[in-house]
């Protein structure tokens, strides 16, 4: 008697610049953070460090004494800032698709953020995905943010730690899916070039995300299949 096949991989989205156009809102909001206390550095240099998590990010741009000093303060005011920002964001193209194509081909789907609850609940909404997903995780759910792993742990724990693939932008993306051990995609969506996801150990990178939609059998979301 044949065996049932085996489950396809769950899908971990990342949310911020994956499905929701959101880096350079944050990159700006971090830029005139650091300016309301006395740092100046340019756009670029913060886009460098966005998707890696608030509690980390401070110190990487600028150093542990002044993370110690000011880190609190810079954190609060990017808050605020990308808050007041926030109605400018939107959905990118292809992200709603996305979940429905994976839905249909019986992927769990778990969406990913370290953001505090009202930013997921507003993506949520903006992507119409709590009917559509298994779950998804917030700023309650980790202890350290990327490239840390927590994140990439919380979210197999809401598939009951099954095989999972994860989906993002950025290189501390990539870096926390593999230090929690799993294999990630990722899309430029998020402005980072083509080598920069490849070297952090990206499987595989597509340039938007109906490029992936369209070759997720020749992706680890296409095992089994």
């Amino acid at each position: 008697m044949p065996r049932d096949p085996k489950p396809p991989p769950a899908a971990i989205l990342d949310i911020d610049g994956t499905l929701i156009d959101t880096n350079y809102q944050h990159a700006l909001a971090w830029y005139e953070a650091f300016r309301q206390h006395g740092v100046h550095l340019p756009v670029w240099r913060v886009h460098r460090h966005i998707g890696m998590g608030g509690d980390q990010l401070v110190a990487a741009l600028t150093d542990a004494a002044f993370d110690a000093a000011h880190g609190d303060a810079v954190r609060a005011a990017e808050a605020a800032l990308y808050l007041a920002a926030m109605p400018t964001v939107a959905p990118l193209e292809g992200a709603s698709d996305l979940i429905d194509v994976l839905r249909r081909r019986g992927h769990a789907i778990v969406l990913a953020s370290s953001a505090k609850a009202p930013e997921v609940d507003h993506y949520l909404d903006l992507l119409d995905a709590r009917p559509r997903i298994d779950g998804w995780t917030t700023s309650a759910d980790v202890e350290r943010t990327k490239p840390h792993p927590d994140l990439v742990a919380a979210a197999l724990e809401q598939v009951d730690g099954d095989a999972a693939v994860m989906v993002g932008d950025t290189p501390w993306d990539v870096e926390a899916a593999a230090r929690a051990g799993v294999p990630a995609i990722a899309v430029r969506t998020g402005g980072f070039a083509r080598d920069e996801l490849t070297e952090a150990g990206a499987v595989c990178v597509f340039d938007s995300i109906p490029e992936l939609a369209a070759a997720l059998d020749d992706t680890p979301l296409g095992a089994g299949r």
